[in-house]
C-alpha cells in the first residue's frame, strides 16, 4: 500500500510516499481501507518539533518536550502521521462483533496517528463511529479532530449557557467547531477572523465577528466570560482587558486534547440533527500530501484540508 512516510523532524519536504506492507488485523481488529483523511495543523507541528520553523511551532518548551518524549524525541516513533480519517471496513478479525465488511467508518487515531495511508488495521471499539447520513466523504474524514479538540477546551473552560466567549481563529478547524458546538451549549459567541472568512463565520453561528486585519485582539472594551485561543496566537497578558475579572483564558497550545468515544457520538449526532457542519476547504491527492502540508502552514485555511486516496 501507499503511506505519507515521515521519518524525520523537519520541513514538509521530509514527507516521502512510499510502498509499505498493508497490515494485517489482528483478531480483535478490523482493516479499514482509507477513502479521506487530513492534514491538521497538529501533523504540522509534530513534523516539526525540532523547530525548523519556529513561527508555526509554537507549543510551550514544557508542552514541546514532552510531545517529543510522548511522540519520538529524535524521530516520530510513527512515521505515518494522520489523526483522523473515513474509510470502509474490508476485513474483520475472527473476534470483532461490532463491525462487518463494507461497513463505512469514521475513525479518529488520536496520538497513535497512522491515517496517511491507504489501509489501516484498528481495533473494533476504540474511537470510531458508523458514517452518520447526509454527509460527504470529505466531512466524514474531518468530523473527529476539529470538534473533540473544541469540546476538550469548552470543558475546560466550563461553558455555560448564557455566558460570552470570544473565539480567536473562528474559521480554521477547531475555530469552526468550537463557533457551532458554543452555540449549541447557549453561549453568545464572537468570533475573531480575516475579512475573507467573516461570511463563513457568521453562517455557523457566531453572534458577532471582529475582523482581526482591523482590530487588535485585547483592543476593544467589551469584556469575556471565556476567551478561547483555537490557533495560539495571543497571551493572557494580550487579552487581559478583554477578559472579565473571574473569567477563563483558555488556549490550544495549552496541552494535549485526547479523543473520546462519546465526543465521537456526540458529534454524530449534532450532525445528523443539522446542528454541526463540517467545513471544508481545499482537497489535495495523497501524491501532492507535501503541498497540503504548505497550505496548512500558510495559517489561512478555512476549516479543513482533505487528502483523498
Amino acid at each position: 500500500m501507499k503511506a505519507a512516510i515521515c521519518t524525520k523532524y523537519g520541513s514538509p519536504e521530509v514527507i516521502k510516499i512510499e510502498n509499505i506492507q498493508k497490515p494485517t488485523p489482528k483478531d480483535n481488529e478490523i482493516l479499514i481501507r482509507i477513502i479521506t483523511t487530513t492534514v491538521q495543523t497538529g501533523d504540522c507541528k509534530l513534523r516539526d518539533l525540532i523547530g525548523v520553523n519556529t513561527s508555526k511551532t509554537n507549543y510551550n518548551p514544557v508542552v514541546k518536550f514532552l510531545m517529543r518524549v510522548m511522540m519520538g524525541y529524535n524521530r516520530p516513533k510513527n512515521p505515518i502521521f494522520g489523526t483522523e480519517l473515513y474509510g470502509r471496513i474490508e476485513s474483520v478479525g475472527k473476534k470483532v462483533t461490532k463491525h462487518k465488511v463494507d461497513d463505512e467508518v469514521i475513525v479518529m487515531t488520536d496520538v497513535k496517528m497512522g491515517a496517511h495511508a491507504e489501509y489501516i488495521a484498528w481495533p473494533e471499539s476504540k474511537l470510531i463511529i458508523s458514517k452518520p447520513n447526509g454527509i460527504t466523504s470529505e466531512q466524514a474524514a474531518a468530523l473527529s479532530f476539529g470538534g473533540t479538540t473544541a469540546l476538550c477546551f469548552l470543558r475546560k473552560a466550563g461553558i455555560r449557557k448564557g455566558q460570552t466567549i470570544l473565539i480567536n481563529g473562528a474559521s480554521g478547524a477547531v475555530g469552526s467547531s468550537t463557533v457551532q458546538i458554543a452555540k449549541y451549549f447557549g453561549a453568545v459567541v464572537t468570533g475573531v477572523c480575516g475579512t475573507n472568512n467573516i461570511e463563513l463565520v457568521k453562517s455557523i453561528g457566531a453572534d458577532y465577528v471582529v475582523d482581526y486585519t482591523q482590530e487588535v485582539i485585547g483592543s476593544g472594551n467589551i469584556q469575556y466570560d471565556i476567551i478561547f485561543d483555537a490557533v495560539g496566537k495571543t497571551t493572557k497578558n494580550n487579552c487581559k482587558n478583554i477578559l472579565k475579572p473571574k473569567g477563563k483564558y483558555i488556549t490550544v497550545l495549552s496541552g494535549i486534547a485526547m479523543g473520546k468515544q462519546k465526543d465521537l457520538i456526540f458529534l454524530k449526532r449534532l450532525v445528523e440533527q443539522n446542528k454541526y457542519k463540517v467545513i471544508i476547504d481545499k482537497c489535495y491527492r495523497l501524491e501532492e500530501i507535501i503541498e497540503a502540508y504548505k497550505y496548512v502552514e500558510t495559517g489561512h485555511k478555512k476549516g479543513n484540508v482533505i487528502i483523498k486516496l
